[in-house]
């Protein structure tokens, strides 16, 4: 069953699928940003794969640099630039920094960023084994870039806050998530450490 959407987003987009038939228009009902992320990665089929949020937060030109810089790397990151934080979200930022560091390897300064250009040959393999239910996934795929020594550039893009849609996370909510998400992205380095 999929949650009736609030806006007219649905239809705009099968207006376009109907001029574009490249376009596929998926929807089903709300899992959560974590594995709604993942099932878009996993069902692209094109060979590149540029994910941000619908919320309006970053600034879509910044697209473009990523894009000039596609051909000499795999990974392509837009650090958020100007972003203010509350102090619970700068913690969340900076723990989930350091645990990718400490876990898999550094290479990536903003490690959830919301805006992304991915090679699909270098993400499918990092998605293989990867939980459908992580809250986070973003964070732990950074970390495994940066382990498989992909070539992974970085750019600032302003951060422009939140345009569209309510945040599910605010302030004082957002440590339960964020422990879960620290759960789940040492799980996966120590069981990719197994699997070696």
């Amino acid at each position: 069953m999929t949650t009736a959407p609030k806006d007219a987003t649905p239809d705009v987009l099968s207006s376009l699928a109907e001029e574009n038939p490249r376009l596929v228009v998926t929807r089903h009902e709300n899992r959560g940003h974590g594995p709604t992320i993942l099932r878009g990665y996993r069902e692209a089929s094109a060979p590149w794969v540029f994910q941000t949020d619908s919320d309006g937060e970053m600034d879509v030109g910044g697209f473009a640099e990523l894009w000039k810089q596609r051909d000499d790397y795999d990974f392509l990151f837009g650090i958020r630039a100007g972003r203010q934080s509350s102090p619970a979200r700068w913690l969340v930022t900076r723990v989930s920094r350091l645990s990718v560091w400490l876990l898999f390897a550094r290479g990536v300064s903003d490690v959830n960023t919301p805006f992304r250009l991915m090679r699909s040959d270098a993400l499918s393999p990092l998605l293989a084994g990867l939980s459908d239910d992580l809250f986070a996934p973003n964070v732990i795929l950074s970390g495994l870039a940066a382990k498989a020594g992909l070539r992974i550039y970085e750019t600032p893009v302003a951060f422009l806050g939140r345009r569209h849609g309510g945040g599910s996370l605010v302030s004082f909510n957002i440590l339960r998530p964020a422990a879960r998400s620290l759960a789940q992205t040492i799980g996966v380095a120590f069981s990719r450490k197994r699997s070696r």
